[in-house]
């Protein structure tokens, strides 16, 4: 798909638009990229029940959420930087890594996934996907720390 783009700008046109296929319901609906992103972010990743429900299953689910980040980060990669709008990027941070209750959960169940979280959204806005404010970026910067200081031993807690 990147390439597909990629070859349409090269030859003077516009950045063609993608759409996606939906049939997970009684019928087929078609969406833009762009309204998939922000379904699949509203009704699974940042969902409370849908969250929940994958915490409960501990380590595997904890790594589902991340792996759900991941693929986000993919869609803004092939999609265009316009693809995951900048609110997803931030409601994930804000319910994931900046909540400390919520990052503690997290971590407990599978640092490797809680710690992984925190550097996609780091590499995300590295990367130009998001670009979230100053003091978000250092909550993100400490929130990695602490959880890499969990992994290495020498987190305390308190």
């Amino acid at each position: 798909m990147q390439m597909t783009r990629v070859i349409a700008q090269q030859r003077g046109g516009d950045t063609p638009a993608v759409y996606m296929g939906d049939y997970s319901g009684a019928t087929g609906k078609v969406r833009s990229l762009e309204e998939q992103v922000e379904l699949e972010s509203r009704t699974k990743l940042l969902n409370p029940k849908w969250y929940e429900g994958q915490i409960a299953y501990g380590y595997e689910g904890v790594r589902n959420l991340t792996g759900h980040l991941v693929t986000t980060m993919g869609w803004s990669a092939t999609g265009g930087k316009k693809a995951v709008p900048q609110w997803v990027y931030g409601e994930v941070s804000k319910t994931f890594v900046e909540d400390k209750e919520m990052r503690d959960r997290l971590a407990e169940l599978n640092p490797n996934a809680a710690l992984g979280m925190a550097q996609r959204l780091l590499e995300a806005n590295d990367r130009g996907y998001w670009a979230p404010d100053e003091a978000t970026l250092e909550a993100l910067r400490d929130a990695a720390a602490e959880l890499e200081d969990r992994l290495e031993g020498v987190y305390a807690t308190t």
